[in-house]
Protein backbone atom coordinates (compact mmCIF):
# COMPACT_ATOMS: atom_id res chain seq x y z
CA UNK A 1 0.00 0.00 0.00
CA UNK A 2 1.25 3.96 -1.09
CA UNK A 3 0.09 6.89 -0.15
CA UNK A 4 -1.23 8.88 -2.56
CA UNK A 5 1.12 10.24 -5.08
CA UNK A 6 0.77 14.26 -5.54
CA UNK A 7 -1.38 14.52 -8.59
CA UNK A 8 -4.25 12.37 -6.65
CA UNK A 9 -4.02 14.68 -3.41
CA UNK A 10 -4.02 17.66 -5.46
CA UNK A 11 -7.55 15.67 -6.77
CA UNK A 12 -8.99 14.39 -4.08
CA UNK A 13 -8.98 17.44 -2.41
CA UNK A 14 -11.03 18.81 -5.40
CA UNK A 15 -13.38 15.89 -5.75
CA UNK A 16 -14.06 16.45 -1.68
CA UNK A 17 -14.57 19.82 -2.29
CA UNK A 18 -17.17 19.25 -4.89
CA UNK A 19 -18.95 16.79 -2.79
CA UNK A 20 -19.15 19.07 0.27
CA UNK A 21 -20.76 21.46 -2.18
CA UNK A 22 -23.61 19.07 -2.97
CA UNK A 23 -24.22 19.04 0.46
CA UNK A 24 -22.65 15.45 1.55
CA UNK A 25 -21.42 14.66 4.71
CA UNK A 26 -19.07 12.09 5.42
CA UNK A 27 -16.51 10.87 7.76
CA UNK A 28 -12.42 11.43 6.90
CA UNK A 29 -11.35 9.81 3.88
CA UNK A 30 -8.16 8.20 3.24
CA UNK A 31 -7.32 6.71 -0.20
CA UNK A 32 -4.58 3.91 -0.88
CA UNK A 33 -2.89 3.15 -4.01
CA UNK A 34 -2.84 -0.71 -4.59
CA UNK A 35 -1.75 -2.49 -7.37
CA UNK A 36 -3.55 -4.82 -9.13
CA UNK A 37 -2.00 -8.49 -7.04
CA UNK A 38 -3.01 -6.04 -3.55
CA UNK A 39 -6.13 -5.24 -4.45
CA UNK A 40 -7.08 -8.61 -5.39
CA UNK A 41 -5.71 -9.64 -1.74
CA UNK A 42 -7.62 -7.09 -0.25
CA UNK A 43 -10.84 -7.85 -2.11
CA UNK A 44 -10.84 -11.50 -1.10
CA UNK A 45 -10.36 -10.21 2.77
CA UNK A 46 -14.16 -8.55 2.03
CA UNK A 47 -12.14 -5.31 1.37
CA UNK A 48 -10.26 -5.36 4.64
CA UNK A 49 -6.14 -5.96 4.69
CA UNK A 50 -6.27 -8.21 7.77
CA UNK A 51 -8.71 -11.04 8.31
CA UNK A 52 -8.48 -14.24 10.13
CA UNK A 53 -6.67 -17.43 8.30
CA UNK A 54 -8.71 -19.59 6.34
CA UNK A 55 -8.74 -21.49 3.58
CA UNK A 56 -11.53 -19.22 1.63
CA UNK A 57 -9.68 -15.89 1.31
CA UNK A 58 -7.35 -18.04 -0.52
CA UNK A 59 -9.78 -19.60 -2.95
CA UNK A 60 -11.51 -16.28 -3.74
CA UNK A 61 -8.56 -14.63 -4.21
CA UNK A 62 -6.96 -17.37 -7.00
CA UNK A 63 -10.59 -16.66 -8.50
CA UNK A 64 -10.43 -12.51 -7.94
CA UNK A 65 -6.54 -13.16 -9.80
CA UNK A 66 -7.28 -15.42 -12.72
CA UNK A 67 -10.15 -12.84 -13.70
CA UNK A 68 -8.17 -10.17 -13.79
CA UNK A 69 -5.56 -11.79 -16.06
CA UNK A 70 -7.63 -13.31 -18.21
CA UNK A 71 -9.60 -9.96 -18.82
CA UNK A 72 -12.75 -11.10 -17.49
CA UNK A 73 -13.00 -8.55 -14.37
CA UNK A 74 -11.66 -5.22 -12.84
CA UNK A 75 -11.62 -4.42 -9.81
CA UNK A 76 -11.84 -0.12 -9.79
CA UNK A 77 -12.30 1.13 -6.22
CA UNK A 78 -13.15 -0.73 -2.77
CA UNK A 79 -14.30 1.51 0.38
CA UNK A 80 -14.56 0.36 3.87
CA UNK A 81 -17.60 1.63 6.04
CA UNK A 82 -15.41 2.62 8.78
CA UNK A 83 -14.42 5.59 10.59
CA UNK A 84 -12.19 7.36 9.06
CA UNK A 85 -13.51 5.65 5.76
CA UNK A 86 -10.58 3.54 3.93
CA UNK A 87 -11.09 2.77 0.17
CA UNK A 88 -8.35 1.94 -2.25
CA UNK A 89 -7.70 3.05 -5.85
CA UNK A 90 -6.28 0.55 -8.55
CA UNK A 91 -2.80 1.92 -9.63
CA UNK A 92 -3.22 0.88 -13.29
CA UNK A 93 -6.44 2.93 -13.34
CA UNK A 94 -6.34 6.17 -16.04
CA UNK A 95 -6.53 9.56 -14.35
CA UNK A 96 -10.60 9.83 -15.29
CA UNK A 97 -10.89 6.31 -13.99
CA UNK A 98 -9.26 7.99 -10.84
CA UNK A 99 -11.61 10.81 -10.88
CA UNK A 100 -14.90 8.65 -11.11
CA UNK A 101 -13.85 6.85 -8.55
CA UNK A 102 -13.18 9.34 -5.90
CA UNK A 103 -16.72 10.71 -6.74
CA UNK A 104 -18.38 7.46 -6.53
CA UNK A 105 -16.60 6.60 -2.75
CA UNK A 106 -17.58 10.08 -1.01
CA UNK A 107 -20.76 9.00 -2.35
CA UNK A 108 -20.79 5.60 -0.48
CA UNK A 109 -18.89 7.61 2.55
CA UNK A 110 -21.91 9.91 2.60
CA UNK A 111 -24.42 6.73 2.30
CA UNK A 112 -22.32 4.75 5.38
CA UNK A 113 -22.23 7.67 7.51
CA UNK A 114 -25.96 8.85 7.14
CA UNK A 115 -28.11 5.98 6.13
CA UNK A 116 -29.89 4.33 9.07
CA UNK A 117 -29.53 1.12 8.55
CA UNK A 118 -25.71 1.59 9.34
CA UNK A 119 -26.53 3.62 12.62
CA UNK A 120 -25.61 0.22 14.37
CA UNK A 121 -22.49 -1.00 12.76
CA UNK A 122 -18.92 -0.75 14.41
CA UNK A 123 -17.46 2.26 13.01
CA UNK A 124 -13.82 0.74 13.73
CA UNK A 125 -14.16 -2.37 12.10
CA UNK A 126 -10.87 -2.48 10.61
CA UNK A 127 -9.25 -2.67 13.95
CA UNK A 128 -12.17 -5.13 14.78
CA UNK A 129 -11.05 -7.58 12.30
CA UNK A 130 -7.47 -7.16 13.03
CA UNK A 131 -8.62 -8.17 16.62
CA UNK A 132 -10.31 -11.29 15.50
CA UNK A 133 -6.85 -12.24 13.42
CA UNK A 134 -5.46 -11.89 16.70
CA UNK A 135 -7.71 -14.18 18.56
CA UNK A 136 -8.09 -17.13 15.85
CA UNK A 137 -4.52 -17.22 15.56
CA UNK A 138 -4.13 -17.78 19.00
CA UNK A 139 -6.40 -20.42 18.87
CA UNK A 140 -4.37 -21.73 15.87
CA UNK A 141 -1.21 -22.10 17.86
CA UNK A 142 -2.82 -23.96 20.81
CA UNK A 143 -5.09 -26.25 18.71
CA UNK A 144 -3.63 -26.67 16.06
CA UNK A 145 -4.45 -25.09 12.21
CA UNK A 146 -7.16 -28.24 11.30
CA UNK A 147 -8.90 -28.42 14.38
CA UNK A 148 -9.61 -24.37 14.51
CA UNK A 149 -9.88 -24.38 10.47
CA UNK A 150 -12.22 -27.25 10.50
CA UNK A 151 -14.46 -25.71 13.05
CA UNK A 152 -14.50 -22.17 11.19
CA UNK A 153 -16.08 -24.67 7.83
CA UNK A 154 -18.62 -25.87 10.63
CA UNK A 155 -19.49 -21.95 11.54
CA UNK A 156 -19.79 -20.51 8.03
CA UNK A 157 -22.38 -22.11 6.10
CA UNK A 158 -24.99 -20.91 9.28
CA UNK A 159 -23.60 -17.32 9.45
CA UNK A 160 -26.74 -16.32 7.73
CA UNK A 161 -28.73 -16.88 10.53
CA UNK A 162 -29.13 -13.87 12.20
CA UNK A 163 -31.98 -11.32 12.76
CA UNK A 164 -30.52 -8.67 10.33
CA UNK A 165 -33.22 -6.16 12.15
CA UNK A 166 -32.62 -6.53 16.07
CA UNK A 167 -30.27 -3.78 15.80
CA UNK A 168 -33.12 -1.47 15.36
CA UNK A 169 -35.98 -3.25 17.63
CA UNK A 170 -36.00 -3.76 21.21
CA UNK A 171 -37.03 -7.50 22.14
CA UNK A 172 -37.24 -9.01 25.07
CA UNK A 173 -35.19 -12.37 24.79
CA UNK A 174 -35.57 -13.85 28.22
CA UNK A 175 -34.38 -17.62 27.27
CA UNK A 176 -34.50 -20.23 30.04
CA UNK A 177 -32.05 -22.59 30.63
CA UNK A 178 -33.25 -26.40 29.65
CA UNK A 179 -32.63 -27.83 32.85
CA UNK A 180 -34.37 -24.77 34.89
CA UNK A 181 -38.12 -25.50 33.35
CA UNK A 182 -40.49 -24.83 35.91
CA UNK A 183 -41.43 -27.89 37.60
CA UNK A 184 -45.12 -29.35 37.17
CA UNK A 185 -47.41 -28.34 39.63
CA UNK A 186 -51.07 -28.68 40.44
CA UNK A 187 -53.13 -26.04 38.46
CA UNK A 188 -56.23 -24.86 41.02
CA UNK A 189 -58.76 -21.74 39.80
CA UNK A 190 -58.75 -19.10 42.75
CA UNK A 191 -62.41 -19.03 43.34
CA UNK A 192 -64.32 -15.62 43.99
CA UNK A 193 -65.39 -15.65 48.00
CA UNK A 194 -68.80 -16.63 48.48
CA UNK A 195 -70.98 -18.15 50.85
CA UNK A 196 -71.94 -21.85 50.01
CA UNK A 197 -75.43 -21.39 48.49
CA UNK A 198 -74.05 -18.48 46.43
CA UNK A 199 -71.54 -20.66 45.57
CA UNK A 200 -72.56 -22.23 42.10
CA UNK A 201 -73.96 -18.54 40.98
CA UNK A 202 -70.98 -16.72 42.09
CA UNK A 203 -68.65 -19.45 40.50
CA UNK A 204 -70.38 -21.23 37.90
CA UNK A 205 -68.77 -24.38 36.32
CA UNK A 206 -67.83 -22.72 32.51
CA UNK A 207 -65.66 -19.72 34.15
CA UNK A 208 -63.74 -22.32 36.68
CA UNK A 209 -63.28 -24.24 33.83
CA UNK A 210 -62.48 -21.46 31.02
CA UNK A 211 -59.82 -20.19 33.72
CA UNK A 212 -58.65 -23.46 34.34
CA UNK A 213 -57.47 -23.67 30.60
CA UNK A 214 -55.97 -20.25 30.54
CA UNK A 215 -53.63 -21.37 33.62
CA UNK A 216 -52.90 -24.42 31.68
CA UNK A 217 -51.92 -22.79 28.18
CA UNK A 218 -49.89 -19.91 30.23
CA UNK A 219 -47.89 -23.08 32.49
CA UNK A 220 -47.53 -24.37 28.47
CA UNK A 221 -46.11 -21.76 27.85
CA UNK A 222 -43.49 -21.46 30.17
CA UNK A 223 -42.45 -24.59 29.51
CA UNK A 224 -41.31 -23.35 25.96
CA UNK A 225 -37.66 -22.98 25.49
CA UNK A 226 -37.40 -20.50 24.21
CA UNK A 227 -40.48 -18.95 25.43
CA UNK A 228 -40.48 -16.75 21.92
CA UNK A 229 -39.38 -18.10 18.86
CA UNK A 230 -35.58 -16.52 18.74
CA UNK A 231 -34.59 -15.53 15.42
CA UNK A 232 -31.20 -14.88 16.03
CA UNK A 233 -29.93 -18.71 15.89
CA UNK A 234 -26.93 -17.82 16.10
CA UNK A 235 -26.92 -16.21 19.75
CA UNK A 236 -29.29 -19.15 20.20
CA UNK A 237 -26.45 -21.57 19.55
CA UNK A 238 -23.93 -19.17 21.34
CA UNK A 239 -25.54 -19.09 24.70
CA UNK A 240 -26.81 -22.70 24.79
CA UNK A 241 -24.54 -25.46 22.39
CA UNK A 242 -22.33 -27.91 23.95
CA UNK A 243 -19.14 -25.97 22.76
CA UNK A 244 -15.82 -24.99 24.65
CA UNK A 245 -14.62 -21.08 24.80
CA UNK A 246 -12.90 -21.13 22.24
CA UNK A 247 -15.37 -22.52 19.49
CA UNK A 248 -17.81 -20.60 21.38
CA UNK A 249 -15.74 -17.30 21.07
CA UNK A 250 -14.72 -18.16 17.18
CA UNK A 251 -18.90 -18.61 16.45
CA UNK A 252 -19.08 -15.18 18.24
CA UNK A 253 -16.99 -13.52 15.32
CA UNK A 254 -18.70 -15.25 12.61
CA UNK A 255 -21.68 -13.51 14.34
CA UNK A 256 -20.13 -10.21 14.55
CA UNK A 257 -18.96 -10.03 11.16
CA UNK A 258 -22.11 -11.12 9.64
CA UNK A 259 -24.03 -8.46 11.53
CA UNK A 260 -21.03 -5.86 10.05
CA UNK A 261 -22.15 -6.99 6.38
CA UNK A 262 -25.87 -7.62 6.78
CA UNK A 263 -26.89 -3.96 6.03
CA UNK A 264 -24.68 -3.67 2.94
CA UNK A 265 -26.83 -6.44 1.62
CA UNK A 266 -30.16 -4.92 2.69
CA UNK A 267 -28.59 -1.45 0.86
CA UNK A 268 -26.59 -2.68 -2.50
CA UNK A 269 -29.64 -1.08 -5.28
CA UNK A 270 -29.63 2.20 -3.07
CA UNK A 271 -25.65 2.29 -1.47
CA UNK A 272 -24.87 1.63 -5.53
CA UNK A 273 -27.33 3.88 -6.69
CA UNK A 274 -26.36 6.64 -4.09
CA UNK A 275 -22.94 6.55 -5.12
CA UNK A 276 -23.25 6.59 -8.91
CA UNK A 277 -26.28 9.31 -8.89
CA UNK A 278 -23.17 11.56 -6.83
CA UNK A 279 -20.12 10.38 -9.05
CA UNK A 280 -22.37 11.25 -12.46
CA UNK A 281 -23.22 14.60 -10.78
CA UNK A 282 -19.68 15.92 -9.74
CA UNK A 283 -18.04 15.01 -13.39
CA UNK A 284 -20.74 15.93 -15.43
CA UNK A 285 -21.66 18.98 -13.45
CA UNK A 286 -17.98 19.93 -12.20
CA UNK A 287 -14.54 17.25 -12.09
CA UNK A 288 -15.01 16.01 -15.92
CA UNK A 289 -13.12 18.85 -18.69
CA UNK A 290 -14.39 18.80 -22.13
CA UNK A 291 -11.46 16.18 -23.25
CA UNK A 292 -12.30 13.32 -20.81
CA UNK A 293 -16.02 13.07 -21.59
CA UNK A 294 -15.68 10.35 -24.48
CA UNK A 295 -13.89 8.33 -21.61
CA UNK A 296 -16.15 9.20 -18.75
CA UNK A 297 -19.23 7.77 -20.91
CA UNK A 298 -16.99 4.51 -21.99
CA UNK A 299 -16.87 3.54 -18.47
CA UNK A 300 -19.86 4.22 -16.99
CA UNK A 301 -21.91 2.32 -20.11
CA UNK A 302 -20.04 -0.49 -18.73
CA UNK A 303 -20.71 -0.23 -14.89
CA UNK A 304 -24.50 0.92 -15.80
CA UNK A 305 -24.80 -1.97 -18.74
CA UNK A 306 -27.82 -4.27 -18.39
CA UNK A 307 -29.46 -7.25 -19.91
CA UNK A 308 -32.72 -9.43 -19.67
CA UNK A 309 -32.19 -11.92 -16.79
CA UNK A 310 -30.42 -9.94 -15.06
CA UNK A 311 -30.84 -7.24 -12.49
CA UNK A 312 -27.93 -4.34 -11.98
CA UNK A 313 -28.10 -2.95 -8.40
CA UNK A 314 -26.09 0.29 -9.49
CA UNK A 315 -28.39 0.89 -12.96
CA UNK A 316 -31.84 0.45 -11.13
CA UNK A 317 -30.63 2.63 -8.12
CA UNK A 318 -29.50 5.23 -9.99
CA UNK A 319 -32.32 5.51 -12.14
CA UNK A 320 -35.13 4.83 -9.41
CA UNK A 321 -33.29 7.76 -7.13
CA UNK A 322 -33.49 9.96 -10.75
CA UNK A 323 -37.06 9.15 -10.71
CA UNK A 324 -37.96 10.16 -7.30
CA UNK A 325 -35.98 13.08 -7.78
CA UNK A 326 -38.12 14.09 -11.05
CA UNK A 327 -41.06 13.09 -9.33
CA UNK A 328 -40.47 15.67 -5.97
CA UNK A 329 -39.40 18.39 -8.34
CA UNK A 330 -42.71 18.08 -10.49
CA UNK A 331 -45.06 17.33 -7.81
CA UNK A 332 -46.11 14.11 -8.75
CA UNK A 333 -47.09 12.78 -5.86
CA UNK A 334 -50.20 12.80 -3.60
CA UNK A 335 -53.07 12.62 -3.51
CA UNK A 336 -54.12 14.97 -6.60
CA UNK A 337 -51.75 13.55 -8.99
CA UNK A 338 -52.75 9.66 -7.85
CA UNK A 339 -56.49 10.76 -8.14
CA UNK A 340 -55.83 12.47 -11.89
CA UNK A 341 -57.20 10.13 -14.65
CA UNK A 342 -56.37 12.43 -17.77
CA UNK A 343 -53.17 10.98 -19.32
CA UNK A 344 -52.60 14.20 -21.38
CA UNK A 345 -52.60 16.40 -18.18
CA UNK A 346 -50.21 13.95 -16.54
CA UNK A 347 -47.46 13.95 -18.78
CA UNK A 348 -47.93 17.99 -18.25
CA UNK A 349 -47.62 17.80 -14.69
CA UNK A 350 -45.30 20.02 -13.51
CA UNK A 351 -45.88 21.89 -10.29
CA UNK A 352 -42.43 23.23 -10.03
CA UNK A 353 -41.93 22.45 -6.70
CA UNK A 354 -38.54 21.58 -6.72
CA UNK A 355 -38.32 19.36 -3.74
CA UNK A 356 -36.25 16.39 -5.32
CA UNK A 357 -33.09 16.86 -3.80
CA UNK A 358 -34.26 16.90 -0.50
CA UNK A 359 -36.41 13.84 -0.79
CA UNK A 360 -33.36 11.88 -2.17
CA UNK A 361 -31.41 12.72 0.59
CA UNK A 362 -34.63 11.81 2.61
CA UNK A 363 -34.84 8.52 1.29
CA UNK A 364 -30.84 8.00 1.55
CA UNK A 365 -31.24 8.51 5.40
CA UNK A 366 -34.32 5.93 6.02
CA UNK A 367 -34.71 3.55 3.48
CA UNK A 368 -33.06 -0.19 2.65
CA UNK A 369 -33.19 -1.78 -0.97
CA UNK A 370 -36.75 -3.68 0.12
CA UNK A 371 -38.76 -0.03 1.48
CA UNK A 372 -36.66 1.98 -1.37
CA UNK A 373 -38.62 -0.49 -4.09
CA UNK A 374 -41.89 -0.75 -2.38
CA UNK A 375 -42.42 2.60 -1.71
CA UNK A 376 -41.27 4.38 -5.02
CA UNK A 377 -41.01 1.93 -8.06
CA UNK A 378 -44.04 2.41 -10.59
CA UNK A 379 -45.69 0.84 -13.36
CA UNK A 380 -44.16 3.82 -15.32
CA UNK A 381 -41.00 3.27 -14.19
CA UNK A 382 -41.14 -0.82 -14.54
CA UNK A 383 -42.49 -0.19 -18.50
CA UNK A 384 -39.49 2.64 -18.98
CA UNK A 385 -36.55 0.64 -17.28
CA UNK A 386 -38.12 -2.66 -19.00
CA UNK A 387 -38.16 -4.63 -15.37
CA UNK A 388 -40.18 -7.56 -16.32
CA UNK A 389 -39.96 -11.02 -15.32
CA UNK A 390 -37.09 -13.30 -17.46
CA UNK A 391 -36.80 -16.66 -17.55
CA UNK A 392 -34.62 -18.61 -19.45
CA UNK A 393 -35.93 -20.47 -22.73
CA UNK A 394 -33.64 -23.74 -23.66
CA UNK A 395 -34.89 -24.49 -26.55
CA UNK A 396 -34.17 -20.83 -28.07
CA UNK A 397 -31.60 -20.18 -25.74
CA UNK A 398 -32.17 -17.20 -25.14
CA UNK A 399 -33.83 -15.40 -21.92
CA UNK A 400 -37.56 -14.38 -22.64
CA UNK A 401 -40.35 -12.20 -20.75
CA UNK A 402 -42.82 -14.33 -19.04
CA UNK A 403 -44.21 -11.65 -16.93
CA UNK A 404 -45.05 -7.52 -17.51
CA UNK A 405 -47.96 -7.33 -15.40
CA UNK A 406 -46.51 -4.47 -12.40
CA UNK A 407 -47.72 -6.10 -9.45
CA UNK A 408 -46.02 -9.66 -9.99
CA UNK A 409 -42.43 -7.68 -11.17
CA UNK A 410 -42.65 -6.04 -8.16
CA UNK A 411 -43.69 -8.81 -6.10
CA UNK A 412 -41.23 -11.06 -7.18
CA UNK A 413 -38.26 -8.80 -7.37
CA UNK A 414 -39.14 -7.43 -3.41
CA UNK A 415 -38.83 -11.51 -2.39
CA UNK A 416 -35.32 -11.48 -3.76
CA UNK A 417 -34.31 -8.92 -1.77
CA UNK A 418 -36.28 -9.83 1.11
CA UNK A 419 -33.86 -11.05 3.70
CA UNK A 420 -31.22 -11.33 0.54
CA UNK A 421 -33.34 -14.22 -0.85
CA UNK A 422 -32.46 -16.34 1.89
CA UNK A 423 -35.28 -18.32 4.03
CA UNK A 424 -36.08 -17.15 7.51
CA UNK A 425 -35.08 -19.92 10.35
CA UNK A 426 -35.58 -19.00 13.92
CA UNK A 427 -34.98 -21.45 16.96
CA UNK A 428 -38.72 -22.04 18.18
CA UNK A 429 -37.93 -25.41 20.72
CA UNK A 430 -34.64 -26.34 22.09
CA UNK A 431 -35.96 -29.10 23.92
CA UNK A 432 -38.21 -30.44 20.89
CA UNK A 433 -40.24 -33.66 22.42
CA UNK A 434 -38.13 -33.74 25.53
CA UNK A 435 -35.26 -34.99 24.24
CA UNK A 436 -32.72 -31.93 23.89
CA UNK A 437 -33.18 -31.68 20.03
CA UNK A 438 -33.21 -28.36 18.10
CA UNK A 439 -36.16 -27.21 16.09
CA UNK A 440 -35.89 -24.64 13.65
CA UNK A 441 -38.98 -23.20 12.46
CA UNK A 442 -38.96 -21.97 8.73
CA UNK A 443 -41.34 -19.01 8.07
CA UNK A 444 -42.50 -18.67 4.60
CA UNK A 445 -42.42 -15.24 3.45
CA UNK A 446 -42.02 -15.50 -0.64
CA UNK A 447 -38.96 -17.50 0.02
CA UNK A 448 -39.10 -21.44 -0.88
CA UNK A 449 -37.24 -23.62 1.27
CA UNK A 450 -34.67 -25.52 -0.87
CA UNK A 451 -33.99 -28.88 0.62
CA UNK A 452 -31.08 -29.61 -0.27
CA UNK A 453 -29.80 -25.93 1.07
CA UNK A 454 -31.99 -27.01 4.43
CA UNK A 455 -29.69 -30.17 4.89
CA UNK A 456 -26.52 -28.73 4.54
CA UNK A 457 -27.53 -26.08 7.01
CA UNK A 458 -28.72 -28.41 9.30
CA UNK A 459 -25.41 -31.17 8.92
CA UNK A 460 -23.45 -27.66 10.36
CA UNK A 461 -25.87 -26.72 13.13
CA UNK A 462 -25.76 -30.61 14.55
CA UNK A 463 -22.40 -30.50 14.65
CA UNK A 464 -22.63 -27.19 16.80
CA UNK A 465 -25.52 -28.72 18.31
CA UNK A 466 -24.48 -31.79 19.00
CA UNK A 467 -27.78 -33.58 18.72
CA UNK A 468 -30.72 -33.88 15.89
CA UNK A 469 -31.88 -30.71 14.15
CA UNK A 470 -35.42 -30.37 13.14
CA UNK A 471 -36.78 -28.12 10.82
CA UNK A 472 -40.56 -27.16 10.39
CA UNK A 473 -41.54 -26.36 6.93
CA UNK A 474 -44.49 -27.13 4.41
CA UNK A 475 -43.50 -29.23 1.80
CA UNK A 476 -45.91 -30.11 -1.19
CA UNK A 477 -48.73 -27.82 1.12
CA UNK A 478 -48.34 -30.27 3.99
CA UNK A 479 -46.30 -29.29 7.26
CA UNK A 480 -43.38 -31.51 7.56
CA UNK A 481 -40.70 -31.59 9.40
CA UNK A 482 -37.22 -32.39 8.37
CA UNK A 483 -35.02 -34.26 10.64
CA UNK A 484 -31.04 -35.00 10.76
CA UNK A 485 -30.01 -37.60 13.98
CA UNK A 486 -26.38 -37.31 12.67
CA UNK A 487 -26.38 -39.85 9.96
CA UNK A 488 -29.25 -40.06 8.17
CA UNK A 489 -32.31 -37.21 6.41
CA UNK A 490 -35.83 -37.81 6.87
CA UNK A 491 -38.57 -36.31 6.49
CA UNK A 492 -41.90 -36.82 8.85
CA UNK A 493 -45.65 -34.78 8.41
CA UNK A 494 -46.47 -33.26 11.15
CA UNK A 495 -49.06 -31.23 13.10
CA UNK A 496 -46.72 -29.57 15.63
CA UNK A 497 -48.01 -26.86 17.65
CA UNK A 498 -45.30 -23.82 17.36
CA UNK A 499 -45.30 -24.51 13.61
CA UNK A 500 -47.74 -21.73 12.72
CA UNK A 501 -46.49 -18.10 12.72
Amino acid sequence: MRELPEDLKILQEEIEGYARGYGLDFFTQIFEVLDYDEINMVAAYGGFPTRYPHWRFGMEYEQLAKGYEWGLQKIYEMVINNDPCYAYLLESNGYVDQKIVMAHVYGHNDFFKNNYWFAHTNRKMMDEMANHATRVRRYIERYGLEEVESFIDICLPVENLIDPHSPYIQRSRDLQEPNEMPADEPLAVKKLKSKDYMDDFINPKEFLAEQLKKLTEEQEKKKNFPEQPEKDVLAFLIEYAPLTNWQRDLLSIVREEAYYFAPQGMTKIMNEGWASYWHSKIMTERAAHDHEIVDYADHCAGVLATSGGRLNPYKLGIELLRDIEDRWNKGKFGREYDECTDLVELQRWDKKLGLGRKKIFEVRKLYNDVMFLDEFLTPEFCERMKLFTYEFNSSTDQYEITEREFKKVKQKLLFQLTHHGLPYLSVVDGNFENRAELLLQHKFEGIELKIDEARATMESVYKIWKRPVNVATVVNNEETILTFDGNNHTEKRSSYSRLAG
